[in-house]
């Protein structure tokens, strides 16, 4: 069994039809859950039973924390297994494949509710930052709404300072150790994002820091890198944000929610969702407009009052 799990991994064309992260990703599970639980049954003797088991114990002990894996996260376990039979079927090394009556855990997809911080709560946590080495970092993700990976992705090439805007045109992503790049993640992604004047000032000196210390600071370096010049992990930055909330005090959200909390501070203070939605480099305003509907209310309200005092009917 180990056989023909490890063999579907390392077929040239199924490389090629995934991520490098991906691919990354599924033979991690390979080594870590598959073959240590499964690899020395042989093709013939395995049953649906063995790979029941093999979910079961994914779903209560394997995970980080010892509490389990996410149903998504084992069906993805279960889609390689019956891949892999699958291929075992086709080379007649099996009469059929007994993945197809396994009982993966299922659940319908549920999508983490955004949180974000005010306009307050966003000032305190860039004052609890400032002191952080990769504070520019963080910076430049809470005033632009960019993704982590976008934000390591960055090189100095992509920084105009006299325009005051920045090109996003690849993202970066850690593959085991190696800095892989990528293009952003669909095509409204690439996008030119306007500065505010202090952000710009932020990575001049950021950059005068990088040069002060000996570390790569050319037009084709990249734009963070950690304190040996080595590239940014996005996990590393991901973290490093975990660490300032949770010594801030502040109300616990993930690093994508500084997204949502830039749109949704533009958005209340009347940035033409248009505008919010070009930032964001979503591919159509609709999509803009149904992740941050729940700010129409209020903004509604308000319009409904701005309006009766337009033509002289407010309450007085």
């Amino acid at each position: 069994m180990a056989y023909i799990v490890q063999r579907q991994e390392r077929i040239p064309q199924k490389r090629r039809q995934v991520r490098a992260t991906t691919a990354y990703r599924y033979a991690w599970f390979v080594e870590r859950c598959i073959i240590p639980a499964i690899g020395d049954i042989p093709l013939r003797r395995l049953r649906a039973d063995h790979l029941d088991d093999l979910y079961e114990s994914l779903a209560l002990s394997r995970g980080r924390d010892g509490d389990g894996l996410a149903p998504k996260t084992i069906q993805e376990v279960h889609m390689i297994v019956r891949a892999a039979l699958d291929l075992a079927v086709e080379r007649e090394l099996v009469v059929r494949n007994v993945a197809h009556g396994a009982r993966a855990r299922r659940r319908p997809p549920t999508r983490a509710a955004a949180r974000v911080w005010n306009a307050a709560e966003l000032r305190t946590f860039l004052h609890a930052a400032r002191s952080q080495r990769l504070y520019p970092a963080l910076h430049l993700a809470a005033c632009t709404g960019m993704r982590r990976g976008e934000v390591a992705g960055l090189k100095w090439s992509d920084l105009d300072t006299s325009g005051e805007r920045l090109s996003i045109s690849r993202t970066l992503q850690n593959v085991g150790g190696t800095p892989v790049e990528f293009g952003v993640k669909t095509r409204a992604s690439r996008r030119t994002v306007e500065l505010d004047r202090a952000t710009v000032n932020e990575l001049r000196r950021w950059r005068q820091r990088l040069h002060r210390d000996g570390l790569p600071h050319g037009r084709d370096d990249w734009m963070f890198c950690n304190a040996s010049g080595r590239f940014p992990n996005p996990e590393s930055i991901g973290q490093l944000f975990d660490r300032v909330v949770r010594r801030s005090g502040l109300p616990r959200i993930r690093f994508h929610d500084l997204r949502h909390t830039h749109a949704s501070l533009l958005i209340a203070d009347g940035a033409p969702i248009k505008v919010v939605s070009e930032r964001l480099g979503h591919a159509h305003p609709a999509y803009t407009m149904h992740t941050y509907q729940h700010l129409w209310p209020g903004m509604s309200a308000r319009a409904a009052e701005q309006f009766a005092s337009l033509i002289g009917t407010s309450h007085r």
